[in-house]
């Protein structure tokens, strides 16, 4: 109660950069390192599968599957640089590094804390994004100004996983409990929400499950704006994705901000 009344004399906004800024300067003294792994994977992807095995796969809605691929791998980085931050990143500074006790001590609430680290995951994945894009058009797979939008639609889905990721790192005892998030739902959902094949190609029974999974929103929506398709159903993606940040924003700051306190 007293560290929050000594919030009230600091601007929210302020409170939520000092945060997100902290967060910088930890990741920028290491930031090749850092960077390295989001960065190249999505590339190395792109050229395993798209050059060497789109070559005997068909065009897709009229695209190259190189193309096709492409568009689908600048919203992935963003995915998984927020889930491994919410997920390893904040349990390591809540239960092992005891940086949140350290944080909080200072005139910050749990709330702006982990706003502040939703902030800190979108800011990744809007660079993240518009790496990939800027390499991708570089090497002509795509024309930048097809998918202008991409770097927002990344900070729009690494914001979603961080909140998504919050409620599982509030519900696990260890590190290794975070291998059934990670091979259990991010992997299948990455193969199932239309970044590799259309979800139409789908068993009928499955389509129900992609539309679930919340990859499947903003890859929908990068791809429908690529080919200027835009519709009633791209304004659902975006209000579920918004929705869900909402949501698991809600709930897993609550669960969180419990064990933060005690």
């Amino acid at each position: 109660m007293v560290n929050e009344a000594l919030s009230l004399h600091a601007p929210f906004l302020y409170r939520i950069y000092s945060v997100w800024f902290r967060h910088v300067r930890v990741y920028s003294q290491n930031l090749l390192a850092n960077a390295f792994p989001p960065f190249v994977e999505p590339i190395i992807f792109l050229i395993g599968i798209g050059l060497g095995l789109g070559r005997f796969v068909p065009d897709i809605n009229g695209q190259p599957f190189v193309q096709y691929l492409a568009i689908g791998i600048i919203v992935t980085p963003a995915m998984f640089t927020a889930a491994y931050e919410c997920t390893f990143g904040t349990f390591i500074r809540l239960k092992y590094e005891k940086i949140y006790d350290g944080m909080l001590a200072a005139p910050l609430t749990a709330h702006d804390l982990l706003i502040g680290e939703i902030l800190w995951a979108g800011t990744k994945g809007f660079f993240f994004s518009l790496s990939v894009l800027v390499v991708v058009s570089i090497f002509g797979i795509l024309n930048p100004f097809q998918v202008i939008i991409a770097p927002l639609v990344g900070f729009l889905t690494a914001s979603m996983f961080a909140t998504i990721a919050f409620i599982i790192t509030s519900i696990v005892d260890n590190l290794e409990q975070f291998n059934f998030f990670f091979t259990g739902f991010m992997e299948p959902m990455f193969f199932l929400s239309g970044v590799v094949f259309p979800i139409e190609q789908l068993p009928s029974w499955l389509k129900p499950v992609a539309e679930v999974f919340p990859l499947t929103h903003p890859v929908r929506l990068l791809r429908t704006y690529s080919m200027g398709d835009m519709g009633l159903t791209q304004l659902w993606d975006l209000v579920y994705c918004v929705a869900l940040i909402a949501a698991a924003g809600w709930f897993g700051m609550r669960r969180l901000r419990r064990q933060m306190v005690d």
